[in-house]
């Protein structure tokens, strides 16, 4: 939906269970005139759709694609985004670490994302105009990037995709963009380690030249940084302990724009003794999705892959520490029990963005709903998720 007349909103399909595009339809045809409904929303209701690669595969054919065009044009619907993340499962069976694969070093990833590319564009015919844009891993789970050569592997094939971006431009004139999503246990995981990796290999004129000269697609560094920028998920940045306005001004200065931003909320716990941390935190160790912590003592970041590693590591003592946990909690939640959430910080956030202008297009993502200890999950999934818009529309227009 539109808000203030600036903001595109909507949330991201990755909450409901369903694997292939018939799950993923059905989910759609249930949930999305049912919060439309809650919110009292009349206008244009933003879609941000999340696809595996099967999903994607039968989208692609004709009959399903002229199906689903036909859905949003007759209940006003628009697809904003495409939530290119998760390839494979991501509901209701372990997922952790492979949710990053396959990977930006692999041509699975680049041709699994050109067909989301395309089929945005495919199916953008709401004269709306705007951009749109495709998430995605940040370049792969950091113990798989081994050196220079697999950094310049994910580079290379991050431009072979810009350049399917361009050609779809030049084709069809609409604007999509791919947006890199900083996670923390990844390669690109902090403000810092995004400029890094476009400065030196995204924004380097002889590797886009090369590719260029590969893909016949004429292509400068100027236009890489129109078709290829970030996704900036409020939960990770708050995990990392990022300073949201230095984070902004920092791209800013570095020419990378932000394609996106997901608005979501992590777990938190300050100045909290090992025992507390322990007990409050047990009952989110699942086994389906990674919960990446960082932890903040005496001014030291130390980093944990996994929550039941660093509950493991609290049992030596060691005295009182601020936690950051990677699970997407309900954003309309400021404590979940004992435990905090890092509503403040997605607050800042929505205020930078509403003084500075950096990014219109918001994705609510809270995907963890399955796996939220039960006495979190007190209503059913569509006024959870209707509650959440609802909550940062307020926030947009007060």
């Amino acid at each position: 939906m539109i808000v203030a007349d600036r903001f595109h909103l909507t949330y991201c399909s990755n909450i409901h269970a369903g694997e292939s595009w018939s799950d993923v339809r059905a989910a759609l045809g249930t949930a999305l005139p049912r919060v439309r409904e809650q919110l009292g929303v009349t206008g244009p209701f933003a879609v941000g759709l999340r696809l595996s690669a099967e999903a994607a595969a039968t989208l692609s054919g004709a009959a399903a694609q002229a199906e689903f065009a036909a859905f949003l044009r007759d209940g006003r619907y628009y697809l904003l985004t495409i939530n290119g993340f998760p390839y494979g499962a991501f509901h209701g069976m372990r997922v952790k670490e492979r949710v990053y694969l396959p990977d930006w070093r692999t041509a699975a990833r680049l041709e699994y994302t050109n067909r989301l590319a395309t089929l945005l564009a495919a199916l953008a015919g709401d004269g709306l105009g705007i951009e749109r844009s495709v998430s995605t891993v940040p370049g792969a789970f950091r113990s798989e990037v081994r050196g220079e050569a697999d950094a310049a592997a994910i580079a290379d094939n991050m431009l072979r995709h810009a350049a399917h971006l361009i050609a779809i431009r030049q084709s069809t004139g609409t604007y999509v963009s791919l947006a890199v999503e900083p996670e923390p246990a990844c390669f690109i995981e902090t403000i810092a380690d995004a400029e890094a990796f476009f400065g030196r290999y995204l924004f380097e004129a002889g590797r886009v030249a090369a590719v260029a000269r590969e893909t016949g697609v004429p292509m400068t560094v100027d236009t890489v940084r129109t078709h290829v920028g970030l996704c900036l998920d409020a939960c990770h940045m708050a995990v990392e302990f990022e300073d949201a306005s230095a984070a902004f001004d920092r791209l800013r200065g570095a020419g990378i724009r932000v394609g996106k931003v997901q608005i979501s909320s992590a777990l938190q716990c300050d100045d909290c003794e090992p025992e507390s941390i322990a007990r409050a935190l047990r009952p989110f160790a699942d086994d389906t999705y990674l919960h990446q912590v960082v932890e903040r003592a005496d001014g030291q970041l130390t980093r944990y892959v996994d929550l039941p590693d660093a509950l493991a590591a609290v049992e030596a003592g060691h005295g009182p520490r601020d936690w950051r946990i990677h699970f997407h909690v309900p954003i309309f939640l400021r404590d979940l029990g004992t435990l905090r959430t890092s509503q403040p910080y997605l607050e800042e956030v929505l205020r930078l963005l509403i003084a500075n202008g950096d990014c219109p297009f918001l994705e609510v993502e809270t995907y963890t709903w399955d796996v939220l200890p039960p006495e979190h999950r007190t209503t059913d999934v569509w006024t959870a998720i209707a509650r959440e818009l609802a909550w940062v529309r307020t926030q947009l227009t007060a």
